[in-house]
């Protein structure tokens, strides 16, 4: 029995969760946000923390404690550049999880791994007219290659054969999955179903 064994396995080997905790402190720190199962979010956050912590020394020695985590220089460098100095007044507690609620394919439980200060970027506002109106990606000439497509969309519609009674006389035209020869494709078979 694990009695006081600190730490979820999560499913994997140690070298495996180690790497996927290097990977996502590696996503965190370069998003600043990160998307991931709860379990995952709350191992994740203790180490995160400690690797913010060694920013506030600042030291050598601090910046290659980090690096144990941290592979990328690029991403090491914002970490003690950016994050760090806007992390120097607080006394811990950098990282807030908030629940997602459950992931549709497994019903695993997410979250969101982000640090307090994070402010998402609002996306680019789209250019406005000289009317003062939102452009819609057109001008006059994209109208009327509009009105083309939808020209051509309901020529293409008219050329079709209709769907309904033949006329007498009228041959039966088969489609591919009907016509002789076509491979019978058989339906699965309901479970329990013998």
């Amino acid at each position: 029995m694990r009695h006081a064994v600190r730490g979820r396995k999560l499913g994997r080997t140690a070298s495996h969760r180690v790497a996927m905790f290097r990977n996502q402190l590696a996503s965190l720190v370069e998003k600043e946000r990160i998307v991931t199962t709860l379990s995952k979010a709350k191992e994740l956050r203790p180490i995160a923390e400690r690797v913010i912590t060694q920013t506030k020394r600042g030291t050598v020695h601090a910046r290659r404690m980090a690096g144990r985590w941290l592979a990328d220089r690029d991403l090491l460098k914002k970490l003690f550049d950016e994050i760090g100095p806007r992390m120097a007044d607080r006394p811990g507690g950098y990282l807030r999880i908030v629940k997602l609620g459950s992931r549709k394919g497994d019903g695993a439980e997410l979250a969101v791994l982000e640090l307090v200060d994070f402010q998402p970027s609002a996306p680019p506002a789209p250019p406005e007219d000289a009317k003062g109106k939102k452009a819609k990606g057109g001008d006059e000439a994209g109208e009327g290659a509009k009105a083309e497509k939808k020209a051509k969309a309901k020529a293409n519609k008219a050329a079709q054969p209709k769907a309904g009674p033949r006329a007498k006389g009228e041959k039966r035209v088969r489609t591919d999955a009907h016509a002789k020869g076509a491979a019978k494709v058989k339906a699965p078979r309901k479970a329990g179903a013998e």
